[in-house]
């Protein structure tokens, strides 16, 4: 898995400013896939990130990188736990959470629109989208909204202008270490 694949998709969480971000990659093998994240993981554990593959499907894996103190922090909030316990989730922890996300992954084609919780999406805007079927947002740009339009589009600009430095450090020879902020 090129580095090169997580800059690009996944800059806003390794500069410690988003929780978690998804990404599609193919594979060979599930070996060398599960090495790869494990080098990964040798390289980001110590900075409070995680990799791990959410569904693995014909050669294809949905990669979450994400910081468990900011994904366990945010699913503790009122709202968005209970989005969880209204959609069946049992523990709300955020080990138990994400492998509840990844059998619900793993049982559909789509995705379980809860998702943008563990992707730190505000809890109003992913209620707001489960509630009017992804219809009627006020914008769209990361994620669709329905609350804070105004700071929503902040952050779409926060997360656009660090994804282009982030890329361009990585181009002049920045390693994936020293773009990752610790926590």
């Amino acid at each position: 898995m090129p580095e090169e694949l997580i800059i690009r998709h996944c800059s806003p969480t390794l500069a410690g400013i988003k929780t978690g971000n998804l990404f599609s990659c193919t594979f060979e093998s599930k070996e060398e896939l599960f090495g790869d994240i494990r080098a990964i993981n040798r390289k980001l554990v110590p900075k409070g990130i995680r990799m791990i593959p959410l569904r693995l499907s014909k050669g294809r894996a949905l990669i979450y990188l994400y910081r468990p103190t900011k994904l366990f922090n945010d699913l503790a909030s009122a709202a968005a736990a209970a989005i969880l316990e209204d959609l069946g989730y049992s523990q709300i922890g955020s080990t138990a959470c994400i492998a509840q996300l990844s059998r619900r992954l793993q049982a559909s084609a789509g995705f379980p629109h809860e998702i943008g919780l563990f992707l730190g999406y505000p809890p109003e805007d992913v209620c707001g989208f489960i509630e009017n079927k992804a219809a009627c947002a006020k914008c769209t740009g990361c994620w669709k909204v329905y609350g804070d339009e105004e700071q929503a589009q902040k952050t779409f600009e926060k997360y656009k202008k660090c994804t282009l430095i982030y890329c361009s450090q990585w181009a002049e020879g920045k390693s994936i270490e020293r773009l990752t902020v610790a926590d």
